[in-house]
This record gives C-alpha cells, sequence and structure tokens, in this order.
C-alpha cells in the first residue's frame, strides 16, 4: 500500500521551493481561486491600496509594505469577508519625468520642449508601464495575491477626470484661487515645491558659507548694522533688515568700525572690541541703511527705503542677531513683507539664472555668484567675515539639487474652510500605531493652503481656464469639456487628457466671451493619489458600486512621509467631496534601516532591492521578519538577520513536519487513522502531553485572532513563535520514544493524531504569514484527503475548540517548562550534561497553590533533568547557601572609629543564617549594644557543597550533583546510546533499521555497560550487543568517558 505522505527532504532548499510552489500556483490558478473564494459572501472588507510608484524595481522597503497589505487581505479573505484586490500603480508627476530625462541625457526643460512635449510624455508613460510590470512580477514572487489583471494607474483617463471633478467642486465652494508666494523652487527641474514636499523628503545636511555682512546706518559716521545670511545670492533683493524687538542689542568698537549686533552673538567679532552702547531692539527699529546693491537698477525703488523692523522671529541664536530681509527670496521675507507692505524685488527665472536688471549677477546662476558676490562686497567695505555653516538646507526631493525661493503665481486649496472638517475626520479613524492620529491632527492645524500646480510637462493637465479679463473656470468632466470646446477638439479626441494634446482644446470664457486655452501647469502628484477611493470605486460611473465600498475598512503605508501626503490628500478630497474620513482604519509603519541601523541608499553601498532579497534569503524569511517586528519602530533588515531568522524559527519548523511524516510513513500512518482529538481521553490513548499540546494549540488560535482584530500582527507572530518552540522542544521532544513503539499502540496513535492536528492548524495559521512554506507542508499532509481545500490559501480561519481548552494543565506545564530550564542552567553551571543522571534536585516555588502543582509535574522534571527525585523546600535560601557576613566599612568605620574590631568579633559570633535572613527582610540587626542598620552589613553567599543553583528572580532550583556508582554507570549508557545513535546517522541508515553492535573497552567498564545492555538495546535498535572482537565490514566510533576510552561498532543487521 502507498504511503499517505511524500518523503520530506529535511534539509529542503526553501528558495527553490519557493519558485515551485509559484508554478504550482499558476498551474492551479489558485490565486483566481483565492480571489473569487468570497465571492458569494454577504460580509464586505474594503481596502484601498496605496499606488506605488512604477518608477523603479522593488526594494525591500517596498516588500515590508505589501506584505502586511497581503497579510491582513489574506486573514480577512480566511475569515469569509468580500474583498477588493485592487493593485495601483503612481505613475505621474516629476519624480517619472527626473528618471526620463536622465535616460534622455536632458538637463533642463528647454531640452523636453525641443525633443518633443508629446514624445517626452509617452516615454514617460512607457517607462511606467514597464515598471508596473515588472514590480507585478516581483509582488507575485511576494506571494502578494492581487487581480493582477485589474491594477488601477493614476495615470488613468478615469483617474485623472474624476481629479477634474473634485477640482470643480472645490471650485464652486469658492476654495482654488491663484496666488502669488515666494516659493521654494528646483532651478533644474523649473518648478516650486509645496510644503508637503519640503517637510517630509527635502532637507539635507549642507555646508553653506554663513556670510557677515556690514551696512552702513544712514545719517551715522563709520556705524554699521552687522548682518549674516547663508544665502548670499539673495542679497542683491534686499529691502530690509529686522531685529527682535525684545532682545538687547550692543554697539561695539572693533578695528575701527561701529558695529551693531545682538548681545548675545558677540562670539562672532573677530579680535578685540569695546562695548559702546546697549539698547533693546525696539529702539534701533526705524534706522535707515545703505544696501549693498543699491546701485543696480532692481533696486530703484526700495533703495531709498531700506528700513530696521521690528520681527519677534528673529533669533539670537545664530548669525547676528539682525537678518535681511528680502521678500522675492523667501517664504517668511515674503510674508513678513506683506505684513509690513515692503516692496518685493525677484530676481530668478525658472532656471535660477538672474534676470535683467541686476548688473553683473544678470545671465549668472544664483547657485555660482558666491566668490563675485564677496569680492564685490569687498570693494565697497561691505564684507566683514565668511565662515562654513553647516546646516539642514532644502533640495529638491527627486533631483537633489539645491532649492532656491522664487516669487511665483501658482495655484492653491484654501485650507480655510476644509481645515476643521478634515480634523473631525481624521479623529474619526482608528490609527495605528495610535501616535498616527496626533501626527496628522499637528499637521493638519499647521498647514499651509495646498498648492496644486507645477509648471512641468507629464502629470494631470489642470483643467483650469484663465481668461484675461481675470476670470477663470474649472472644467469637471470629459463631456463638459467636449461641450464647452470651440476649438481644437479634434486633435484633442482619442488621446488621454494629458499634455500636449489637452493643451488643443479652447473654450469661451463663459463671462467675456472670448477665447480661452487652458494653462500649461500639471497638478501636484498627490492629487493623483488622493482620489482613487473615488476613481477605483466608480464614484460617477456607479455610485451604488461606490457606496458598498467606501469608506474603506482600512489603508496602509509608511507613516514618516503619509502623514503629510497620501493620507493627508485622502482626507482632504473624501473631506471635500463626501464631508467623509476616506477609511475606518489606517495601519501604518515606520522606515527600514540597514542591519547597523544606517538609511539605506544606493549611493552608500547598502540598499538591498527585492529581488537579490528574494535570490538569497527567501520570501517567507523575508515576510517573517516584516510581521515579527513592531511596525511603530524603524526596521534594521539585512541578510544576517535573515539567517537568524532561517534558523530560529524556519528550520525548526520543517523539522517538527520531516519528523512527523519520517514516522508516518515508517508506519504508514494517515490522517484516516487518526483518533478523535475532541475528546483526548487516556481511554483513547491519549496522554496529558497530548492534552496540553491541544490545548495550547486552541489558545493559540485565540490569541492570535484577538491580536489581528487590533492589528497588533508583531504579537501574533511572537505568540506563534513561542507556540512553535514550546511543541518542538517540549511536545515532540518529549513523545519521541512514543514513535518507536508497536503499530497499534493506543499512544502512539494518539502521538501522531495530536501532532498531525498541530502541524495542520498551525500550517494554516501561518498561511498569511508565510504562503510558501506552509503551502508545501500544507499539501503534504492534506493531499489525499477529500474533505479539505486544494490550498492552504483556501481555507477558513480555525475556529477555537474551547473545550479543549484547559487553564489548569497549562499552568502546571509552564511551570514545568519554568522549572526545566533553570534546572537545565543549574547543569550548564555545574558542566555537566544531561545524559548523566543526577540523584536530586530541589525546588523552591512561591506560593501554596504551585506547591500543589509540584507532584503532578515530578515525572516530567525527573525525565527532563535526567533526575532520581525531586525534592521541596520552602522558601528558606539557608536550603541552598551558605552565607558570609561582613561588616560595611565605609559606612560603619566613620560611625563607631575603633568599635569596629568588636562589631567584627560579634559577626563572627553570630548565626550567619540569621543575620542574612535579617537583612534581607530590611530589619535592623542588634548585636551586643550596638544596632546596625541592613546596608551597613554586607552579605554573600555560596551554593552549599555539590549543590548548583539557578533562579529567575521567582523560581530557584538546585542540583545536588554527588555521583555515585549507580548514577554514572547510567550515564556512561546514555552516552553509549549517544554515540550510537550519532554513528547509525552518519553511516546512512535508515531510522527504523535493526544493528549488530560492538562495545570494546576495559574489563571495569564493560561490566558498567552490561548492567544496561537491554536500555542499549531497545534506545538503539540493536538486536545483538557483543564486547569482542569481531567487528567485520563494521562503522565505527570512539568515545571518552571519565578518562575510558570506549571503541563503539555497528552494522545494519541482514
Amino acid at each position: 500500500m502507498p504511503n499517505f505522505f511524500h518523503h520530506v527532504d529535511p534539509k529542503r532548499d526553501f528558495i527553490q521551493m519557493e519558485e515551485e510552489i509559484l508554478d504550482w500556483w499558476n498551474s492551479n490558478n489558485i490565486t483566481k481561486k483565492y480571489i473569487e473564494k468570497n465571492n458569494s459572501s454577504n460580509k464586505r472588507y474594503s481596502f484601498i491600496d496605496g499606488p506605488i510608484t512604477a518608477n523603479n524595481p522593488m526594494g525591500v522597503h517596498h516588500a515590508w509594505g505589501r506584505t502586511y497589505k497581503d497579510f491582513f487581505l489574506r486573514y480577512k479573505n480566511m475569515q469569509g469577508f468580500k474583498q477588493r484586490f485592487q493593485n495601483g500603480y503612481d505613475g505621474q508627476g516629476l519624480w517619472i519625468e527626473v528618471e526620463v530625462e536622465k535616460e534622455k541625457g536632458f538637463s533642463s526643460k528647454k531640452d523636453i520642449e525641443e525633443y518633443g512635449i508629446g514624445k517626452f510624455v509617452k516615454d514617460c508613460m512607457d517607462r511606467v508601464d514597464g515598471f508596473a510590470d515588472r514590480i507585478t512580477s516581483q509582488s507575485k514572487r511576494l506571494g502578494y495575491f492581487m487581480d493582477w489583471d485589474n491594477s488601477y494607474h493614476t495615470k488613468s483617463n478615469l483617474n485623472n477626470y474624476t481629479i477634474w471633478h473634485f477640482l470643480k467642486k472645490c471650485h464652486e465652494n469658492g476654495w482654488i484661487y491663484k496666488g502669488t508666494d515666494s516659493m521654494p523652487w528646483c532651478p533644474r527641474c523649473g518648478t516650486g515645491l509645496s510644503q508637503h514636499e519640503i517637510v517630509t523628503e527635502g532637507y539635507k545636511e549642507l555646508t553653506h558659507p554663513g556670510l557677515f555682512v556690514k551696512f552702513p546706518i544712514l545719517g551715522r559716521s563709520n556705524e554699521y548694522l552687522l548682518v549674516w545670511t547663508t544665502t548670499p545670492w539673495t542679497l542683491a533683493a534686499n529691502v530690509a533688515t529686522a531685529i527682535n524687538p525684545k532682545d538687547q542689542y550692543v554697539k561695539i568698537n572693533t578695528e575701527n568700525n561701529l558695529l551693531w549686533l545682538g548681545i548675545d552673538r558677540l562670539n562672532v567679532i573677530k579680535g578685540k572690541y569695546e562695548i559702546l552702547e546697549t539698547v533693546i531692539g525696539e529702539d534701533l527699529a526705524g534706522l535707515k541703511y545703505e544696501g549693498p546693491f543699491d546701485e543696480i537698477p532692481a533696486q530703484k525703488t526700495a533703495k531709498d527705503n531700506h528700513i530696521v523692523l521690528c520681527w519677534e522671529e528673529v533669533s539670537n541664536e545664530e548669525g547676528t542677531g539682525i537678518v535681511h530681509i528680502a521678500p522675492g527670496a523667501g517664504a517668511e521675507d515674503f510674508q513678513l513683507g506683506k505684513q509690513k507692505n515692503l516692496p518685493t524685488i525677484a530676481p530668478l527665472d525658472e532656471n535660477g539664472i538672474y534676470i535683467e536688471g541686476f548688473g553683473f549677477l544678470t545671465g549668472k546662476s544664483a547657485q555660482e555668484v558666491n566668490e563675485e558676490i564677496f569680492s564685490f562686497l569687498k570693494v565697497k567695505n561691505f564684507y566683514y567675515n565668511v565662515e562654513a555653516y553647516k546646516h539642514r538646507y532644502p533640495v529638491c526631493w527627486r533631483c537633489g539639487t539645491e532649492l532656491v525661493f522664487r516669487l511665483v503665481e501658482e495655484w492653491f486649496i484654501s485650507m480655510k474652510e476644509l481645515r476643521p472638517k478634515m480634523m473631525e475626520a481624521t479623529k474619526k479613524m482608528t490609527w495605528f500605531p495610535k501616535f498616527g492620529k496626533a501626527r496628522e491632527l499637528d499637521w493638519l492645524k499647521n498647514m499651509q493652503d495646498w498648492m496644486i500646480s507645477k509648471k512641468r510637462y507629464y502629470g494631470l493637465a489642470l483643467p483650469i481656464y484663465e481668461c484675461r479679463c481675470g476670470h477663470f473656470e474649472i472644467i469637471g468632466s470629459y463631456e463638459e469639456l467636449q461641450t464647452r470646446s470651440v476649438a481644437g477638439w479634434e486633435k484633442f479626441k482619442g488621446h488621454s487628457p494629458h499634455r500636449p494634446w489637452i493643451d488643443n482644446v479652447i473654450i469661451s470664457c463663459s463671462k467675456c466671451g472670448k477665447k480661452v486655452s487652458r494653462i500649461k501647469d500639471v497638478g501636484n502628484a498627490w492629487l493623483d493619489a488622493g482620489i482613487v477611493p473615488f476613481s477605483t470605486l466608480k464614484y460617477i460611473e456607479d455610485p451604488k458600486n461606490w457606496s458598498d465600498w467606501f469608506p474603506a475598512d482600512w489603508i496602509s503605508e509608511s507613516f514618516p512621509g503619509q502623514f503629510r501626503n497620501w493620507f493627508y490628500s485622502l482626507i482632504v478630497m473624501s473631506t471635500a467631496l463626501e464631508n467623509s474620513a476616506p477609511s475606518h482604519t489606517v495601519f501604518s509603519y515606520a522606515l527600514m534601516r540597514d542591519e547597523h541601523g544606517e538609511d539605506m541608499h544606493k549611493s552608500k553601498g547598502n540598499a538591498i532591492w527585492f529581488e537579490d532579497a528574494a535570490k538569497k534569503m527567501g520570501v517567507d524569511v523575508m515576510r517573517w521578519i516584516f510581521c515579527s517586528h513592531n511596525p511603530a519602530s524603524n526596521l534594521n533588515f539585512g541578510y544576517n538577520v535573515g539567517d537568524q531568522t532561517r534558523r530560529q524559527f524556519f528550520i525548526p519548523i520543517w523539522n517538527i513536519y520531516s519528523f512527523f511524516t519520517s514516522y508516518a510513513i515508517i508506519d504508514n500512518w494517515n490522517p484516516n487513522k487518526s483518533l478523535d482529538i475532541n475528546n483526548p481521553t487516556n481511554e483513547n490513548g491519549f496522554n496529558e502531553l497530548d492534552r496540553w499540546a491541544l490545548s495550547e494549540l486552541n489558545v493559540l488560535v485565540s490569541k492570535v485572532t484577538v491580536f489581528l482584530d487590533k492589528w497588533q500582527i508583531n504579537n501574533a507572530a511572537n505568540t506563534i513563535q513561542d507556540f512553535c518552540d514550546r511543541l518542538s522542544n517540549w511536545y515532540v521532544r518529549r513523545s519521541r520514544r512514543r514513535f518507536w513503539k508497536s503499530d497499534d499502540d493506543p499512544t502512539k496513535m494518539a502521538a501522531y493524531s495530536t501532532l498531525y492536528e498541530c502541524l495542520n492548524k498551525l500550517t494554516i495559521i501561518l498561511a498569511p504569514f508565510a504562503p510558501f512554506i506552509t503551502e508545501e507542508i500544507y499539501k503534504n499532509l492534506n493531499q489525499g484527503k477529500t474533505d479539505t481545500s486544494e490550498s492552504v490559501h483556501l481555507t477558513d480561519w480555525p475556529k477555537v475548540s474551547k473545550k479543549l481548552i484547559n487553564s489548569s494543565l497549562s499552568n502546571r506545564t509552564e511551570l514545568a517548562i519554568t522549572l526545566s530550564s533553570l534546572g537545565r542552567s543549574a547543569r550548564s553551571a555545574a558542566n555537566i550534561k544531561i545524559r548523566q543522571p543526577l540523584s536530586e534536585l530541589l525546588v523552591e516555588l512561591k506560593t501554596p497553590e504551585e506547591n500543589k502543582l509540584l507532584p503532578f509535574i515530578e515525572d516530567q522534571l525527573m525525565e527532563e533533568l535526567n533526575i532520581k527525585k525531586i525534592s521541596y523546600v520552602d522558601s528558606n535560601e539557608n536550603d541552598f547557601f551558605n552565607y558570609v557576613i561582613k561588616p560595611n566599612l565605609p559606612k560603619l568605620g566613620p560611625k563607631y572609629g575603633t568599635e569596629i574590631g568588636r562589631i567584627k568579633t560579634l559577626i563572627e559570633n553570630s548565626n550567619p543564617n540569621d543575620l542574612a535572613s535579617m537583612i534581607k527582610k530590611g530589619s535592623s540587626i542588634k548585636l551586643d549594644d550596638f544596632m546596625l542598620k541592613p546596608d551597613e552589613l554586607i552579605v554573600e553567599n555560596f551554593a552549599k557543597e555539590e549543590l548548583f543553583v539557578s533562579t529567575d528572580g521567582i523560581y530557584t532550583v538546585a542540583l545536588n550533583t554527588k555521583l555515585n556508582p549507580d548514577l554514572i554507570s547510567e550515564g556512561l549508557a546514555r552516552d553509549i546510546i549517544h554515540t550510537v545513535q550519532n554513528l547509525r546517522k552518519n553511516s546512512g541508515l535508515n531510522i527504523s533499521d535493526r544493528i549488530l553492535l560492538w562495545i570494546h573497552t576495559d574489563d571495569e567498564t564493560s561490566k558498567l555497560c552490561e548492567k544496561h545492555f537491554s536500555y542499549i538495546s531497545s534506545e538503539t535498535l540493536a538486536i545483538d550487543i557483543n564486547n569482542d572482537q569481531s567487528k567485520e565490514n563494521t562503522n565505527s566510533t570512539t568515545l571518552n568517558f571519565n578518562n575510558r576510552e570506549i571503541s563503539v561498532y555497528l552494522k545494519k543487521s541482514s
């Protein structure tokens, strides 16, 4: 009769196994069956995927987030919920453009326009499609089950037109406006960056010149304001200086110059100085000064009005306490300029080049003129000093170019009316980790209006038509655009709503009737991702479908950036369209670092691509690392972590599985022979160990379910790992001998039934965590059964059998495991291996209730620790230790002086055990006429002779290590058995093969061995043991026992 189970390779190549499982899934349409599993269910669970940017291959940090998504989708699928398995790809915006520019060797927007906007946009789309295909393949390798033929793209017509609808509604509410501001600007990309982009990823540690400049005060001879800046290029746009009205400022005399600066910033002065005058900042307000670039044409309207202003934002912590103000070259300066009605000088074009009117600077890059400016200032006697200054400075988060600030016109969504509604929506959402809600609310409280425009090419074509008459309007749909079109429709028809095709469409101004073209700007990329709960669910086309799935039950992305980006845009758009939160739950996670805690970067060489990790580490290992980590903290990831995970978790599980199938094949056991595990009584062959394993299995299902329902995935994983450790190191190890019994032994059948149930249910619980190894195990465990699912991923989540949970049994077994662990520690301290029997274990427990448990676990402890006797002791460490009490001389010496000698004598004449007991209780000790405090004496303890003690602070055990001849001879027998088992394995014998055995040593040792020949035979499957010299065609080894050499020979019995 053929075996039910296939043979299991104990050294299975897990990575090869994963590739084979992928092929099996594909051949059997498992993903499709998984997706359709709950189509008829009346329970729904809605997930909206945050789109991954289809611009590069996946890194392991992407795999982390996608593992979470796949995990909870699998969990809910096993619970019977109908779900949408729609993956998303983000494929519009500057991040795509920059990569295509690199491919083409472009360095400016001019290069793009010469190449052709239409060709460039098509190249961007092709790049997105290419990487979307690659990421799809990589995601499948991750074991990510999604409806891959139904992925959405943010570049799709549906997504873009739904954003048009959103923008039109914002316009109807009066929230969209065109504003002028001094914005962070990338001169390489030729576009502004929003507050969200700067705050999230837009800073680097850079070193700039900290320039000190002297501004001559008008009407005062040789008297200057000492001003500091780290952006010398902005000096040409200076219109004012500012001081803090409440801080103190001083006039000093240094090198025949009279300089004003903050009193706390005198450390910046070169050489000696003399303080001549001290004032409050407001006393300097109103002073006029000469600017360094007053002679250039751009300064024509400002040069006669350079003035000192009061501004409480000025800090005395760096610089000089006096700052120069250039509203056309700084965001904060611009806001101050609006408050104070200052003129605005805008020096740069979109490429960061000085425009006409700036003298010798005109036509030059702002990032390349520092040295020329220094020389110019020296000639004019404005220069004072320059020093290297390291600080965090904004850079373009896509190309890395240092930003400048430009005075530009951009389009914004006002947050004034939306803000309170958004905050209410945020409060209604459940956030994991919990601090996510506070972070989001803090961002919403302080955020500026949302800049939605970019002066680029590939992205959402903002449907804004601005007429010269000052009127603007927003088109809300394809149909509306077609209706309003007065020219260019035929050139646009059949194209996606992207530049340059959309730019052909002209409408008539609804106010003045003149023809109007669309503005050239494209949209902020987070509009693309924020609209997906509406576009993907067909908010406009199929309102019922949308209402069935909105709001989402959960969304998930990494929290450091997405609080300000995707989560923010979702909340804005859901609030604007429906005054609703976009999701009931937000599950987020931190950042990935390398194994040393360093940021992962390609430039550092420590970034890990997903494909590399899948080949070297394997996907299951990766996923377990992700799932067992606390998502609220940064994850240190690398190949050493992977090796450790494989050794500590996956190999032990595989060993349990291999052990089970190996013996099941020998005995031709199959699940049809399984005993009733729902009635695990002694009469049915089950013992207490079986009942404990089945109880712990159901406790596991209960705990893991509770943790996952609370999104505590790492707690669930740790609980599973603890169970696997106990299953391997307690149940399997302690049940081994039962599998060696005769075929019809009921306890053997119970052990098979119990271990099969544990393995099978554990495999199902583990399936969302590690989909490959669980599929491999499940298929073999269930291949011949007709009442099981084809795949572990088509099974239902296990149910808890409460009647099998026995808390009393769990408590006493837990006590046995703890005491066994302490006993092994004591053996290790004594350097006595477990094979050597010992006479006695002394045990101290913490409660009377536990004392009552000890008789129930004595047999387990004796077997586990190879002990002949267990003795209970009360809470008196005198049973374990001898004590020496000494005076604490640093404390007693100053107090008693020459009386110390008498105190020493009194201590020596006292009972040290009594003194130790009083000291531990915190009692004072009276010795003759001395009253000593507990801390005035020192207690040293030493384990009693031949006792080795181990404690965890709660429980204490002690091993009696004295050996007698009987213990020594039994230890010898166990050593021989261990040696023979290893020799059997190394000889390539099957576990069921019978052997002939020879044991050759000196006569005295032989007599010790002969006492245990029967025991040795039963443990090693030896049908005969000899101590003569007949050892032909044998395999052999030697062992050393107490300095006695023993030779062991064996061969398979014919």
